[in-house]
């Protein structure tokens, strides 16, 4: 069974790759390899023994997009990741992520919609809920006017898909993560910033190993318990296997609904400063950072109820923070080496 997963070559898509491949999928990855790099292939034979089938394409390009499902025609399942995703570089940047993560999104889903089944599964984000007033944060907490055109994106590409899929053969899932961090325990695959990182834990990562001077910590005035946001960090590998399950229910026709939506996250909170500690705990180093102003955008705490997903997906996420640190930190020294 052939499954198409757009933006394969970045963080989060190419752990999915790995946990599709050894689930027997047979892969077939679109990237445009704006913000990944064509050797992530080289870890992922690594870890499966297999080679996805890879074609670069910007999904902006709408006959590309027709070109691509004329050639393989036999695609059983989509899974969407191919999207940009800095909150901070969004606010600078508006137009850049409506035209990346939105007129891609169109683009594939007019193409599914001409077939008789199609099961989609859309990266969605945690920002839809904006500061959620009551935490941990349910799917049925109010979806908010996001904080950023990022998470923006992510609202309106929800609405898209519930829309087309009312009028048309898709079945869909979103997926709201929260924080996705780690990588591969093999090291063979992980997160791999292109320029400055926008996330945390690879600007950890990379202060640790001396790319970087110190670290900045957006704000140590906020209403939480050491003044710093508070977000749930997930592991990279649970979030992938996430992945799989939710492509399965649609395959196997469990779905209830025709759009389901799930958070994935750990149920717990963990404030930048928590975070920090656990890499000077596993690492053994000291991190220099500093306090600096609030930047726009930023929420205060966001943490899920995993309940859901436990439930009706018979997920967990397994990783503690301290494992998922680990890794990453194992990553960073591999890439460094």
């Amino acid at each position: 069974m052939k499954i198409l997963v757009t933006g394969g070559l970045g963080f989060i898509g190419s752990h999915t790759v790995v946990e599709l491949q050894n689930e027997g999928f047979e892969v077939v990855i679109i990237d445009d390899l704006s913000n990944a790099d064509e050797a992530v292939l080289k870890g992922i034979v690594a870890i499966t023994g297999k080679m996805p089938i890879f074609e670069k394409l910007d999904l902006r390009e709408k006959e590309a997009v027709r070109n691509f499902f004329k050639k393989h025609n036999d695609v059983s399942g989509v899974i969407h990741f191919a999207a940009s995703k800095a909150v901070g570089e969004s606010v600078g940047n508006p137009l850049l992520y409506y035209e990346n993560n939105i007129a891609s999104l169109i683009y594939l889903l007019q193409e599914l919609s001409k077939q008789d089944k199609a099961h989609f599964i859309f990266s969605s984000s945690c920002t839809v809920y904006g500061q959620a007033e009551k935490m941990p944060i349910t799917e049925d907490a109010p979806v908010q006017q996001p904080m950023s055109p990022y998470g923006n994106t992510k609202k309106i590409g929800e609405e898209i898909i519930t829309d087309v899929a009312k009028v048309s053969s898709v079945n869909a899932i979103l997926l709201r993560y929260f924080n996705p961090i780690g990588s591969h325990p093999s090291a063979e695959i992980g997160e791999l910033p292109i320029g400055v990182p926008q996330n945390l834990v690879p600007f950890i990562t990379q202060t640790g190993s001396g790319v970087r001077q110190e670290l900045s910590v957006f704000g140590d005035d906020y209403p939480t318990p050491d003044g710093t946001c508070i977000r749930d960090y997930i592991h990279v590998v649970d979030l992938a296997k996430a992945h799989v399950i939710a492509l399965q229910r649609l395959l196997n026709g469990k779905n209830l609904d025709k759009i389901e939506t799930f958070n994935l996250g750990t149920g717990t909170g963990s404030s930048v400063l928590e975070v920090i500690g656990s890499f000077e705990k596993v690492s053994g180093k000291k991190l220099a950072y500093k306090i600096v102003p609030r930047r726009e955008g930023d929420i205060t705490e966001a943490y899920a109820n995993t309940d859901k997903a436990n439930d009706v997906l018979g997920w967990k996420a397994q990783s503690t923070l301290d494992e998922a640190m680990a890794s990453a930190w194992k990553w960073e020294q591999k890439i460094r080496s």
